[in-house]
């Protein structure tokens, strides 16, 4: 009998647990890697094999179809034979952390791979960092150049060996080493390297580490005003990692499942409720938590006296993280540490928020790329996103692939990161690089349509241009295999089918079409881009209705007002939740994307609703203009914290009710009992809370995101949906 398996059977110890099998059950036959798929010929006990196949997989292996066709031909052994090419349709691991065995070698004294920082097995390490092509073989990954020494190609060939036929084995006789470096790229020679590195970090330098798919910047987390200055982010929070969940709990109040996320062999960054280090996270309720995952982090807190350090991304602002050793020098940290082994593939780490039973992704990338999602069309389409925080998906065969996290697109390195990530991501699924279709975003000026252009031309493929909040609708009713729903997609900015710019959207949608219900009131962005990075102006143009003018001097107060009518635009949730926080002296000036409405969460979730806003609807839009100037005549300035927690609490519940009334007053009208929230503003716990108060009280339902991305980096798989039914 002759079984094809699919899923994620490469790189994950599938093939030798098949042989183990085998050999205990008597069976002759083979497996062979053929591309995506896994090939087995057995000659007896079919349903006994894969009973004991199902209860042994191995930790990261997932079987998604098992085929059976006939096959008598007769074995005298059972054997592992040579890779072939086959179909690409391969669910390719992701990176997963060092598992506890291998940790157990790292740190025994006797044992060869001790204190060896690439140590690692057929069920841990790096894995989608380090790939190059399919299938899953050591030729085709970024260990190809480090030939296996004679104890290391023993255990690789040995079955009963925990490394048997594991592709990326290595130890300091064969793999690759690391190298520790100052400033000046002057090459630091001490016995222990690492032991040098962290009493370094711990007398509070700066230091650079190359991991497994690109580069952090660590130091102590009390140096974090001398690191804020030298990184030039005055309020930017930044994750740590931290040395065991123990100490995690010092700076976090973590759930249990909190605890069970930050110690899956994912690893994400979590965002947990803050207890202490205020300095980490400036004005949010929020700090962002790892745990060690590779061996080397492993190591350094085996020296460090420090049980927790900043870590985070090493790259220009704006940029990709940086993977070449000499390009990290420009950054002018105090030390590095580097090792010899290519990055094929940069991967950031993810970064999740939990809410009730949703994990919320505001990055996936590490530990989650390239896991497929289950999509219903079969055509072959690159959709590209929108213009920050990108992610694009390729989709082939019912499956929808995103690449990891891309970043920002106004950076030409980044549309270059985005490119070369699609391209690389249709070699692994697909034989053939033929494309139906290219979804890019209706916004005219984003920088990821000019790759579509030049993908559609490529491939000689129709490109399609899709609206921001539709394709936002449609990646939240995939997430949920819903078909059709009314939909809050309350984001920063997308533009809109009218020209204006959209972000508090209330849409009946399915994958066909959408139909826009209600919004807020559109009011002017002072200098277009300018007002989303300066919310002073936001507030300055709803005040101008009232003949007044904050903030501003004479002179600058005159270049604005001849801006108001020339200005585009927004009814963006996002820019409403700036203009509070900006009015109430929560945060005026805005140093990174997103700080006005971030810093406001946190007066939210303290705030009771205390005061009462008239709020007015016409047609659907909710007049939020005339609320300002209520909110002017009820407060007195200075307020202090508890009064701008409940008089922003009691403003955003005030619109909040007001648009779940018409959501659900459609879902109604559509006999629907499911109301959906996604778009950036959905990491907003206090006003999830709100929103599902609301809907509940209707005796209907509020669903979420899980596994796509509720801001913009799940824009391209809802551009993926539409065009492939658009052309299905």
């Amino acid at each position: 009998m002759k079984l094809i398996f699919k899923g994620i059977v490469q790189g994950v110890g599938f093939r030798p647990t098949i042989y183990r099998i085998a050999k205990e059950l008597n069976l002759n036959g083979y497996v062979l890697n053929k591309g995506s798929e896994v090939e087995v010929v057995i000659d007896k006990k079919v349903d006994n094999f894969l009973d004991k196949l199902n209860k042994d997989l191995p930790e990261i292996a997932k079987i998604t179809d098992v085929r059976k066709e006939v096959d008598n031909r007769i074995f005298n052994d059972f054997k592992i034979l040579i890779s072939k090419d086959g179909t690409r349709e391969s669910l390719i691991p992701p990176d997963v952390s060092i598992c506890n065995d291998c940790i157990k070698e790292l740190n025994n004294t006797k044992d060869r791979r001790y204190n060896f920082p690439f140590i690692n097995c057929t069920i841990c390490g790096a894995r989608f960092s380090l790939i190059k092509n399919v299938p899953y073989d050591r030729e085709r990954t970024s260990m190809n150049e480090f030939k296996l020494c004679n104890k290391c190609n023993e255990e690789y060939s040995n079955p009963s060996n925990r490394r048997y036929h594991a592709q990326t084995i290595s130890c300091s006789i064969c793999g690759p080493e690391y190298k520790l470096y100052l400033k000046n790229k002057t090459k630091i020679e001490e016995k222990n390297i690492f032991e040098f590195f962290s009493k370094e970090i711990d007398s509070g330098k700066i230091g650079v580490i190359k991991s497994w798919g690109g580069m952090h910047i660590c130091c102590r987390i009390d140096k974090i005003d001398e690191f804020r200055k030298w990184y030039h982010r005055p309020q930017k929070s930044f994750a740590i990692m931290v040395k065991n969940l123990r100490t995690a709990k010092k700076f976090g109040e973590i759930s249990e499942k909190e605890e069970k996320l930050l110690l899956s062999n994912n690893r994400p960054i979590v965002l947990v409720r803050k207890k202490i280090a205020e300095e980490i996270s400036p004005g949010l309720n929020t700090i962002g938590i790892y745990l060690p995952y590779t061996a080397l982090h492993h190591l350094l807190f085996s020296y460090l006296k420090s049980e927790a350090l900043i870590m985070t991304s090493a790259n220009f602002p704006g940029e990709p993280m940086i993977i070449l050793n000499d390009e990290v020098f420009k950054l002018g940290a105090d030390l590095y540490l580097l090792h010899n082994r290519e990055i094929p593939n940069r991967i950031d780490d993810s970064v999740i928020r939990i809410w009730n039973n949703n994990k919320f992704f505001l990055r996936k990338s590490r530990g989650y790329v390239p896991n497929p999602i289950k999509i219903n069309h079969n055509k072959a389409i690159i959709s590209l996103g929108a213009g920050e925080n990108i992610c694009g998906s390729i989709s082939n065969d019912n499956k929808l692939y995103m690449t990891q996290y891309i970043g920002n697109s106004e950076y030409y390195s980044t549309l270059e990161f985005l490119e070369t990530s699609i391209l690389h991501l249709m070699d692994l699924v697909m034989k053939k690089r033929e494309i139906d279709a290219i979804s890019i975003d209706l916004h005219p000026s984003y920088n990821s349509r000019n790759l579509g252009e030049i993908f559609s031309k490529e491939f000689n493929a129709p490109l399609y241009k899709i609206q921001h909040h539709w394709a936002h609708a449609a990646s939240l009713l995939i997430d949920n295999q819903i078909d059709e729903g009314i939909v809050l997609t309350l984001d920063g900015l997308g533009y809109g089918d009218d020209g204006n710019f959209w972000g508090s959207e209330i849409l009946y949608t399915n994958i066909n079409k959408f139909e826009r219900l209600g919004h807020l009131e559109y009011i002017p962005l002072l200098g277009g881009d300018k007002a989303t990075k300066d919310p002073r102006r936001l507030v300055y143009a709803i005040f101008k209705n009232f003949g007044e003018e904050k903030y501003f001097n004479s002179q600058e107060s005159n270049i604005l007002n001849k801006l108001i009518n020339k200005s585009p635009k927004s009814n963006s949730f996002g820019r409403f939740l700036d203009a509070i926080s900006c009015y109430l002296d929560i945060c005026i000036n805005r140093t990174y994307s997103g700080e006005p409405a971030m810093k406001l969460e946190k007066f939210l979730d303290k705030g009771k609703a205390k005061y009462s806003f008239n709020v007015n609807i016409r047609n659907g839009v909710i007049e939020t203009i005339n609320l300002f100037k209520q909110m002017d005549e009820m407060i007195k300035k200075p307020l202090n914290d508890e009064q701008r927690a409940d008089i922003s609490y009691s403003l955003v519940k005030s619109v909040i009710d007001c648009l779940s009334d018409i959501a659900i007053e459609n879902a109604e009208k559509y006999n629907i009992d499911k109301i959906g929230l996604t778009g950036g503003v959905s990491y907003n716990i206090p006003i999830i809370e709100m929103i599902e108060k609301k809907i509940n009280d209707s005796g209907m339902k509020l669903y979420l995101h899980n596994n796509i991305p509720n801001g913009d980096g799940g824009i391209s798989v809802g551009q993926n949906v539409i065009v492939g039914n658009i052309i299905n």
